[in-house]
């Protein structure tokens, strides 16, 4: 299964949380720890459940989010 990860820039977001919607996983939830403009930004809350489809990074309107991609590997630790 592909594995993602999602990076928020915690100073861009604005807290909207249409990324939160929009996510098929649930892998994002609010921040309990505020950014510097007061708001409550969205954090990456289960890594082991991302799949790197970037439903978040699509919706969000003020590109907060980066996607990445993880490198599937084996229980050896060899890339698959």
């Amino acid at each position: 299964m592909r594995q993602g990860k999602v990076v928020v820039d915690r100073e861009r977001c604005k807290g909207c949380y249409l990324c939160v919607a929009s996510c098929p996983f649930k892998v994002l939830e609010p921040d309990t720890a505020m950014n510097g403009s007061g708001v409550y930004p969205t954090r990456f809350a289960k890594p082991e459940k991302c799949t790197a489809c970037a439903s978040c990074y699509r919706i969000c309107p003020d590109t907060a989010l980066t996607v990445y991609e993880l490198e599937d590997t084996d229980t050896t630790g060899g890339k698959r």
